[in-house]
C-alpha cells in the first residue's frame, strides 16, 4: 500500500464531479475538493472539505454521525443512509457551483449546503478543522482521492465544469 492520494492536475471551480467506488470491509477513504497544493501543506485534507468514504457497518468512524458515508466529514451528517455494503460499488457526485455544495450518493441527496457564508465558518470552527486556518476557503481547486492505508477502487470518474 502506500501509494498516496491521487489528485487531478487541473484546479476546478464550478463543476459536476462523479465517480464509483467500493471499499474494503471496514475501510476508510475520501473524495476530498477545493484543494490547495503548497509545500506547506502536508495533507490535502488540511484545505479541502471531504465526502467521506467508509464501511459503515464496522469502521469505528460510523459511529460518529458527520463521519458516516456520503457525509461532508465532520461538518455535515446526513439524514438519509444510501451506502451499499462493503465490497459493493457505489456512485457518488458532488456539485459545487457558486458556493452551493450538494453531495450525492447512489443517487440520493445526502448533503446541501453555502458555502463561504457565516455559517459555513462556523461550522468549521466547530469541526476538527479548526486549527487549519485555510480548511474549507478556496472556491477553486484540486480533487484528490484519499489513501487513508486501507483498500478502495474508483473507476468512471467524471468531471464536467459548470459554465
Amino acid at each position: 500500500m502506500g501509494g498516496g492520494d491521487l489528485v487531478t492536475k487541473e484546479e476546478f471551480e464550478n463543476y459536476e464531479f462523479s465517480v464509483d467506488w467500493k471499499i474494503e470491509p471496514c475501510g476508510n477513504s475520501g473524495i476530498i475538493f477545493n484543494v490547495v497544493e503548497d509545500p506547506k501543506y502536508d495533507y490535502v485534507w488540511k484545505t479541502g472539505p471531504e465526502m467521506q468514504v467508509l464501511d459503515n457497518t464496522c469502521h469505528p468512524d460510523a459511529k460518529i454521525d458527520k463521519h458516516r458515508a456520503g457525509n461532508l466529514y465532520d461538518l455535515i451528517a446526513s439524514k438519509t443512509e444510501s451506502v451499499h455494503p462493503a465490497g459493493e460499488w457505489n456512485t457518488a457526485k458532488i456539485i459545487s457551483n457558486r458556493g452551493h455544495l450538494e453531495l450525492w450518493l447512489n443517487d440520493v441527496k445526502q448533503v446541501e449546503t453555502e458555502m463561504f457564508t457565516p455559517e459555513w465558518e462556523a461550522m468549521i470552527q466547530g469541526s476538527k478543522f479548526k486549527t487549519s486556518p485555510d480548511f474549507g476557503k478556496a472556491r477553486k481547486g484540486h480533487i484528490a482521492l484519499q489513501d487513508h492505508g486501507n483498500q478502495v477502487w474508483f473507476r468512471n470518474i467524471k468531471i464536467r465544469e459548470i459554465k
